[in-house]
């Protein structure tokens, strides 16, 4: 399965384009269609552990191949990804979820937490991070957690940011403007036939971290 996946997502890569993608919709179909499979296989397995996802389908959590590039200064209008996140209301819901997606060249990703939280709930998991931060770092510590997700990614503050203590002892936390980890997968991974086992195992581990931020928006 997976060798067919990438082998249509490297070569979309080298063509970008509406003539060629026509020419090889039936591939597309095809691998999309497996993809579709796969996730809705992981939401079931993943609803033994993560009962707010009882009910959700692989169709609301699989992103469009197709890309806005209406602000993109790249043009080329297919994604090289096939990605889904998965989390209760779907890709589109601004909660705490979990992500992943196939890309070759050693570029598959898991992940999860919150990316971009609006305002208020930014200032929501930054006043939990200020009176509850053990329990945050203690996830983020955890050797297992940390093996496969060892920071949280994206941009951070250079100062601690208004309203909340300078002396806090969880202001390096304080000062991140996402909340969401991730680890890269390695295209022998992918088809080596274990890697829904390493997507369920990731994201197993990944609950805690957004039990915790579903708690401080909630």
């Amino acid at each position: 399965m997976y060798k067919e996946t990438l082998s249509f997502l490297t070569a979309l890569k080298k063509n970008n384009n509406k003539e060629w993608f026509d020419k090889n919709r039936s591939k597309y179909e095809a691998t999309r269609a497996e993809f579709l499979v796969m996730v809705q296989n992981l939401i079931n397995e993943m609803q033994k552990f993560d009962k707010n996802l009882k009910g959700m389908e692989a169709k609301q959590c699989v992103f469009r191949i197709n890309k806005d590039v209406r602000f993109s200064k790249d043009k080329s209008p297919y994604k090289t990804t096939y990605s889904a996140f998965i989390a209760p209301g779907g890709r589109k819901i601004n909660l705490p979820g979990y992500y992943f997606h196939i890309e070759p060249g050693n570029q598959t990703i898991i992940g999860g937490g919150l990316y971009q939280p609006d305002p208020e709930q930014l200032k929501k998991i930054r006043s939990e991070i200020a009176y509850e931060g053990k329990k945050l770092k203690k996830i983020l510590e955890q050797k297992d957690f940390k093996k496969i997700y060892p920071k949280i990614e994206g941009e951070k503050l250079v100062k601690i940011p208004k309203g909340f203590d300078e002396e806090n002892e969880f202001s390096e936390l304080l000062k991140h403007k996402n909340f969401f980890v991730m680890h890269t997968i390695s295209d022998k991974e992918v088809l080596d036939g274990k890697l829904p086992k390493l997507l369920i195992d990731g994201f197993k581990k990944l609950k805690p971290f957004n039990d915790f931020i579903h708690h401080a928006i909630a």
